[in-house]
């Protein structure tokens, strides 16, 4: 469960489009930072993809990649030419399919193939209708769900809610969030053929009139129960106050922001409501990951924390070009897994209250103010690949760096992890089995 956002250059300080998600997966699934390159493929390839294989392409994009290890696709990412993309699990009355693509691996098709976010959308289109969705999306426990998509590249946003078969499709005017939950209404832009007629046959509403893509096809406990409804609340009331000025910062307050009663009892509860999310009871999805582009290239200014809940995360600079030490090959993904661990790992630590999360919190804060302050006073559009690669390997020293002295600080501490029994045992866990 996640929650993905954007604001068109209309909205924004600077007048570039911003991206922005969190990565919400079950706390040991590790998120891969993996970049892929540009290729070529003979006629009649075929693509393995989580569960089935499809036609190939014959040619792909470069892509970078936020995705579960065990899983072909991914949770979000952009290729080359500014497209990016985020996914997001919904819950409807539809049921569920047999395997097929998720809507992870569609994303990373559609990020693979496509240059624009409309081309995006008329190829997810075609996925769903030619392959279907379907599968368990779950690491440790079994999962599954339809999907929406944000999509966006550096002039424009679409939106694009399935629910089984059926689907709906809205253009972005200025700013948008989507979450566990179906989000369009009466007003879209593309629609399945038979979106209305289904519904009318299936008398979730009484004719054209009264027809709600989102009312009529939402499934509504597990709708409810996702938190959703909070969560796009605190973010939409973000975008919209700050419309006109939205920055990366703002999309780093949303994804880091939690519920007052998180706040209260910091990393002693679960919070599903949190746009920040935190396992420990019952659903126990985590953010293990977060995101914000700013679609201002080529090439196109990414900010990631590679790992661990935003809260707790390091954004740094990320760019693709050549020499950059972030990502992974495909090849590397236990690399890019142990990377993933070492990040989370500070998590963990707050969790056993064997170092304290004002202290690292503090220190992080003071490494993002010089992040930033470097990458405002680089022009990225004409520097040397060489110098962005720069920029984004110094950052992860400084981060290496950070990681170890707070892991030195925690190595005379005992663990002692609070909370309610449930809490306390739920983490113990999960802490063993990543371990």
């Amino acid at each position: 469960m996640c929650d993905t956002m954007v604001a068109l250059g209309n909205s924004t300080s600077h007048g570039k489009v911003i991206f922005a998600k969190n990565s919400d997966r079950q706390p040991n699934e590790k998120l891969l930072t993996i970049r892929v390159p540009r290729k070529e493929y003979p006629a009649g390839s075929r693509l393995k993809c989580t569960y089935i294989e499809i036609d190939q392409a014959r040619e792909t994009y470069e892509v970078i990649l936020l995705k579960p290890h065990w899983m072909w696709g991914a949770e979000m990412g952009g290729n080359e030419h500014g497209l990016v993309i985020g996914n997001e699990a919904v819950f409807t009355k539809e049921p569920k399919g047999d395997d097929s693509l998720l809507g992870m691996d569609m994303l990373r098709i559609a990020l693979e193939r496509c240059r624009t976010s409309r081309q995006a959308v008329d190829l997810l289109i075609d996925l769903l209708d030619r392959y279907g969705q379907g599968g368990n999306c779950g690491f440790e426990k079994k999962f599954t769900y339809h999907n929406a998509f944000l999509i966006a590249d550096r002039t424009s946003a679409w939106v694009l809610e399935t629910a089984g078969e059926y689907w709906a499709a809205l253009e972005v005017s200025d700013v948008y969030s989507i979450s566990n939950r179906l989000s369009i209404g009466r007003h879209f832009v593309l629609a399945h053929p038979r979106l209305l007629a289904h519904a009318l046959e299936k008398g979730w509403c009484r004719n054209e009139e009264d027809f709600d893509f989102a009312r009529c096809y939402s499934e509504p406990v597990f709708t409810y129960f996702s938190g959703s409804k909070t969560r796009r609340q605190c973010s939409l009331e973000i975008l919209e106050r700050e419309k006109g000025r939205i920055s990366v910062e703002t999309m780093w307050e949303i994804l880091r922001s939690h519920t007052p009663a998180f706040d209260q009892r910091p990393y002693r509860t679960s919070s599903v409501s949190s746009v920040c999310m935190h396992a420990g009871f019952f659903f126990g999805d985590q953010t293990t990951g977060s995101y914000v582009v700013s679609l201002d290239g080529p090439p196109d200014t990414y900010w990631i924390t590679g790992g661990g809940p935003a809260c707790l995360g390091l954004f740094k600079p990320f760019y693709l070009v050549e020499g950059e030490q972030f990502s992974h090959s495909q090849e590397e993904e236990e690399a890019a897994g142990q990377a993933w661990v070492n990040r989370e790992s500070i998590h963990r630590l707050v969790l056993e209250n064997r170092i304290k999360a004002r202290d690292f919190i503090g220190d992080r804060d003071r490494l993002e103010t010089d992040f930033r302050e470097t990458v405002s006073g680089v022009n990225h559009l004409t520097s040397s690949e060489e110098n962005l690669a720069s920029l984004v390997n110094r950052a992860l020293e400084e981060e290496r760096k950070l990681q170890e002295k707070y892991v030195r600080l925690a190595q005379d501490k005992r663990a002692r992890i609070r909370g309610n029994p449930y809490f306390r045992n739920y983490w113990k866990k999960a802490i063993r089995r990543l371990l």
